[in-house]
């Protein structure tokens, strides 16, 4: 037998920016429903990077039991390296905002607590195979539960919150309609047992690449270096990992410590097409993928969500489609100003595999160019801090 149930929205995802979505739209006093096939486990656990604007923080901050202002680490700046000395982006005293370490796993782990004690419909679980009626006032997901029980949700709304393999977002437009950039490097990242390197973050570029030296906690660090993107996270030998880190960070010496998660992360820029369709709409990592360079991925999926739960509380609590007409352009000013800024400072900081002379020579005028000028350096602390939201 089917499992047939009836909401406001329905959110595929309980990522940030559907856990978000929904809070909002609670708050608005519109019912929701979120499937995510995964269990409540797994999101906790699955370790990603945690730099959170201004924006995103002010926001996660009015969530009951938010830990943001707890665990989270304020950093008032960053350090760009280069030819071997460091210079240091004042944020607060360029844009007058700053930015929080704050892993993504321990803001799920808030949100869906939060969610699940103001009593969110959330099913862990449940896989979306197909998004139906798409062109219709009423979509509906199709799906299928853990124990092979077939579950449809139909909605007023549907919202694909469900990353880069979006099954909303095929149902809208084709799996790969969009726009689409792979560069040629990669990030080998470590997490290791050891004190900080630094007090704030480290973008270094070196004439043997890229390197950034960051933090998850006072005893565990995250690291990463430029490598190619075919390479074999088991290959190399903690040895080797070590000294491919000091060398790309001359200057700084590191505190090293024992490598216990090793993974490489290829780079790649993706915004889909269309946002939305209809009464069906995307967000999040399943509309636009950055390189992480930029620190813009779940900042990026907040924004969206902020915008969308706006011009769904005019759609349906009172039959205004003005906002939901206009959000995906709304939307996209912010898009590509972050693909732009997370470009940029990929492009900046690696050194591509075919880079000449005139290239590298050219890349360091360009890292000149900013931290010599407070005009460049505002630049990078407006679009690293986060533009307002919304």
């Amino acid at each position: 037998m089917t499992s047939a149930v009836r909401t406001q929205v329905a959110i595929v995802g309980a990522g940030p920016a559907g856990l978000v979505l929904s809070h909002l739209l609670a708050e608005a006093g519109i019912d929701s429903i979120i499937l995510d096939q995964r269990s409540r486990e797994d999101i906790e656990s699955t370790i990603r990077a945690g730099i959170l604007e201004q924006g995103t923080v002010d926001l996660l901050a009015t969530i009951e039991g938010s830990r943001v202002h707890i665990v989270g680490q304020r950093h008032d700046g960053i350090e760009l390296r280069f030819e071997g000395a460091g210079h240091r982006i004042d944020f607060p005293g360029l844009a007058g905002r700053s930015v929080w370490l704050y892993p993504q796993h321990e803001a799920l782990k808030d949100l869906l607590a939060a969610r699940l004690a103001a009593g969110q419909d959330l099913r862990f679980g449940v896989t979306a195979t197909a998004v139906e009626g798409v062109d219709t006032t009423s979509p509906r997901i199709v799906a299928v539960d853990d124990a092979g029980v077939p579950v449809e949700v139909e909605a007023d709304f549907v919202v694909g919150a469900d990353g880069s393999h979006s099954v909303v977002r095929k149902a809208m437009s084709g799996s790969h309609a969009g726009y689409f950039r792979e560069y040629p490097f990669a990030w080998f990242g470590i997490l290791c047992e050891a004190a900080p390197s630094a007090d704030e973050l480290i973008y270094s570029n070196s004439p043997d690449g890229f390197a950034l030296i960051s933090q998850r906690s006072p005893t565990v660090q995250r690291m990463y270096f430029q490598c190619d993107p075919a390479a074999d996270a088991g290959a190399m030998s903690e040895a080797e990992i070590w000294d491919t880190l000091q060398q790309r960070v001359p200057g700084t010496t590191l505190v090293e410590g024992p490598i216990f998660q090793r993974d490489v992360l290829r780079f790649r820029s993706f915004v889909a097409r269309d946002l939305r369709h209809g009464r069906v709409a995307i967000v999040g990592d399943a509309a636009h993928t950055v390189p992480p360079t930029g620190a813009k991925g779940m900042n990026l999926a907040v924004a969206d969500v902020i915008l969308l739960a706006r011009a769904l509380e005019a759609l349906l609590l009172r039959s205004d489609e003005g906002p939901i007409d206009g959000w995906a352009d709304a939307a996209r000013d912010r898009i590509w100003k972050a693909q732009h800024f997370s470009w940029w400072m990929t492009s900046m900081l690696h050194v591509a595999p075919d880079a000449s002379d005139f290239d590298r020579l050219r890349q360091l005028g360009e890292l000149r160019s900013v931290v010599e000028s407070e005009a460049g350096r505002t630049y990078l602390a407006e679009g690293y801090t986060g533009w307002p939201m919304g």
